[in-house]
């Protein structure tokens, strides 16, 4: 299983070219952001842990694709 995470630093920036080459490398689910390199939270990077995480350890394998 391969999950993308993909982030550009500001709203004028799209993060569809970064979208489009995790998903056609194979990343089933991907998770996006608009957040600068300086700002220290970046909740789509948590939350892409959180699903990794989740995934190995087996408490939500239902939603986790192999």
């Amino acid at each position: 299983m391969r999950i993308g995470y993909a982030r550009v630093s500001t709203p004028e920036q799209s993060c569809t070219l970064q979208r489009d080459a995790l998903e056609q490398s194979g990343c089933v689910k991907v998770f996006a952001e608009v957040a600068s390199g300086a700002k220290a939270a970046r909740p789509a990077l948590t939350a892409a842990l959180e699903y990794v995480r989740a995934c190995i350890w087996g408490a939500s394998k239902h939603h986790c694709a192999t």
